[in-house]
């Protein structure tokens, strides 16, 4: 792999992440449609580290107070909230554990990614016509375990983890700066168990050039994303999303079928 090539990828998981888009589908067809060589379990590895140190930065006061208060006996809303995302990773980190293989092969057919990109379209729009707006203090332990399985949807490329995730929260009638904030903070256990389940990949030799600007991409470009992404939905909905993902799964299928 180039360091151009690398630095395009990283750019693509550190928007893919964030976005409802799906960074997985888009790590497959990007080489697919580019006719670059498939990434490696290494750079996998240098991709999640990237995107692992955007969300920790970004989000380093809000886990340092989440954490003070777990720790706390007194009960709190930041105590709660804390609880909640603990129950919210558990489905997403069997899921991945369990289906990790198949997600490296079985589901990384283009015609199946289009699909889920249309598919997944659909239900993000009809979720985020869902009117009412709650807040996260309203929460209930239901509500985590709902988001938590629908993250555990986002082992299938073209899904998308933030994407199935918000979903969840607007069908539950969170409103959009609470769902993107919740699946973002939920990101962080996800992002970490998935990089060091890879780390076993990972050699002194891998350490290369690509590797690094790989890592530096993907987390300059995933700052930018969350930033972005939050201070988007405080005006905007998620249409702009939906339309990317009909039309470039639509475009997938088409070309996965008479390619």
């Amino acid at each position: 792999m180039t360091v151009f090539q690398a630095v395009v990828l990283g750019i693509v998981q550190g928007l893919g992440e964030f976005l409802p888009i799906s960074s997985s589908a888009h790590l497959i067809l990007v080489p697919w449609l580019a006719g670059w060589p498939v990434p490696g379990l290494t750079f996998d590895v240098a991709l999640h580290m990237g995107t692992l140190l955007a969300v920790v930065l970004y989000f380093w006061h809000d886990w340092l107070n989440l954490i003070r208060s777990a720790l706390r006996r007194r009960p709190s809303e930041e105590k709660r909230l804390f609880w909640y995302l603990v129950v919210a990773t558990i489905p997403g980190g069997l899921f991945g554990v369990l289906l990790e293989k198949k997600a490296e092969t079985v589901f990384r057919a283009p015609a199946l990614i289009g699909a889920l990109l249309v598919v997944m379209g659909i239900v993000l729009y009809l979720a985020d016509k869902k009117r009412q707006a709650r807040n996260l203090d309203t929460m209930t332990i239901g509500d985590a375990l709902w988001i938590g399985l629908s993250q555990a949807l986002a082992i299938l490329p073209g899904v998308s983890r933030s994407g199935s995730t918000i979903a969840a929260a607007r069908w539950l009638h969170l409103s959009r700066e609470a769902a993107a904030r919740f699946s973002f903070l939920m990101s962080t256990p996800i992002i970490l168990g998935a990089g060091i389940l890879k780390l076993r990949h990972l050699t002194p030799a891998a350490l290369n050039l690509p590797f690094i600007a790989g890592v530096l991409s993907s987390f300059v470009v995933g700052i930018l994303s969350i930033s972005f992404f939050l201070k988007f939905l405080r005006h905007n909905n998620l249409n702009i999303f939906v339309g990317y993902r009909l039309i470039l799964g639509l475009g997938v299928i088409l070309l996965a079928v008479f390619r």
